[in-house]
């Protein structure tokens, strides 16, 4: 999903959408971007192109990783839910609950 779905997905205007991610979704959009940093320095990628064919490569890896937790977990990682609309505190409590 691109940015700009994202957060439409979220119901966001002009906030910053990192700030409405969960902790899950950060990490799986952080293992991404590592990826791609880590392929284009591998291949030294020049260019457009060439960074853009890592950017595909980096984003297939994080994009399998949370497929592969979804499946795992039965739950999926992106959620339309705000981050920032409810204390931590509150979800956690919530997510506890909802296990008993």
């Amino acid at each position: 999903m691109t940015p700009g779905e994202y957060k439409e997905f979220k119901g966001l205007k002009k906030e910053n959408l990192r700030d409405h991610m969960n902790d899950l979704e950060l990490i799986f959009n952080m293992l991404g971007e590592a990826s791609t940093t880590k392929i284009a320095r591998g291949k030294n990628a020049q260019g457009f192109v060439e960074n853009k064919d890592a950017a595909g490569k980096g984003g297939k890896i994080a994009g399998d990783a949370r497929k592969n937790l979804e499946i795992e977990s039965g739950e999926h990682v992106v959620v339309s839910e705000n981050y920032l609309d409810e204390p931590e505190s509150q979800k956690r409590k919530r997510i506890i609950n909802k296990k008993d």
